[in-house]
């Protein structure tokens, strides 16, 4: 068994009951508020098991990790982590959930946790069982989100794009860690046609050039689906399920030594991720990490990214 994670609610079963306190080692049972993530300490191993919006569901093992610093690989989510623009993709949820709802939804503090992290489909599955008609089964919700979110997208880029900026200091903290001969990884669920004007959005205000050319890794949610159009089932393989960070440090860095890798996450769901994919994890302050209950997943938190830097390269001379 690893971290308690002692925040989260006790339950007595996960999983529609396949896992159940008392039965076949089964020693405890601890879960998110809506249900939908679990971690059962079974035997002496932890697993974690994620139910998701369509229906699906998978488990996995949660294994001890282990950074030894000075860090060779630094993996960054991007919104909220490197980008600043949570609330305006939280805003964008909420206009969709509102149009197929057919009247104002206002998200409170408490809904946070579960409109901004995870995928889409997870944030409007939230707000429309709470918010809308239980029973009703709502039509276009892609469709509807897709049309809002490229409006609201291209409006916030043609007008300075103050809701979507670099977190303070980002700048400064890429370049020393490039000097560093660190390798940069780049991590996003976010579909290409929100993530790539995001990501060129920042590097123009900071005048670093194209993303493409600075990061020595980058990995998306895919692309968007709609009708008569290829696209990738990003929704299903993105955070909080492992699949992205794995493949960016595996299959792109081509690392076998997780102790070198670092992870800066400002989300519960980013954090799980990269733990998953077997990476140590530095929570970013400014994100859901603490209040989701899952702090315990971080081997470190930052208030920002100096205190990243201590972390990362601790007892290294600069």
């Amino acid at each position: 068994m690893i971290e308690k994670l002692t925040s989260l609610e006790t339950a007595d079963c996960c999983l529609s009951g396949i896992f159940r306190l008392g039965e076949n080692t089964v020693k405890e049972i601890r879960s998110t508020k809506d249900g939908k993530i679990s971690f059962i300490d079974i035997g002496d191993k932890t697993l974690c098991s994620i139910e998701s919006a369509s229906g699906q569901s998978a488990v996995y093992p949660l294994n001890a990790v282990d950074f030894q610093p000075p860090a060779e690989y630094i993996v960054m989510d991007l919104d909220g982590t490197s980008i600043i623009s949570e609330e305006f993709w939280i805003g964008i949820v909420q206009k969709t959930a509102s149009a197929l709802v057919g009247r104002e939804i206002v998200f409170t503090e408490c809904d946070i946790p579960y409109v901004s992290g995870y995928t889409t489909a997870e944030h409007l599955n939230y707000a429309l069982r709470k918010y809308g008609d239980a029973n009703k089964r709502y039509e276009n919700i892609a469709e509807t989100y897709y049309a809002i979110s490229h409006e609201e997208l291209a409006s916030a880029l043609a007008n300075g794009a103050e809701q979507i900026r670099p977190v303070a200091g980002l700048k400064e903290f890429l370049l020393e860690v490039k000097r560093r001969g660190v390798k940069i990884g780049l991590v996003s669920s976010g579909l290409f046609y929100k993530a790539i004007p995001e990501i060129e959005t920042a590097f123009r205000a900071m005048d670093l050039g194209n993303p493409l050319d600075f990061y020595d890794e980058i990995i998306m949610g895919g692309v968007a689906k709609n009708a008569k159009q290829y696209a990738t089932i990003g929704e299903i393989a993105a955070k909080p399920h492992p699949w992205l960070y794995k493949e960016l440090v595996s299959e792109g860095f081509h690392c076998r030594d997780n102790k070198k890798v670092v992870v800066l996450e400002d989300s519960a769901s980013g954090a799980l991720s990269a733990r998953l994919a077997g990476f140590p994890v530095i929570g970013m302050a400014n994100g859901n990490i603490a209040s989701s209950g899952m702090g315990e997943l971080c081997f470190a938190h930052a208030e920002n990214f100096q205190d990243v830097l201590q972390i990362l390269f601790k007892g290294e001379n600069s």
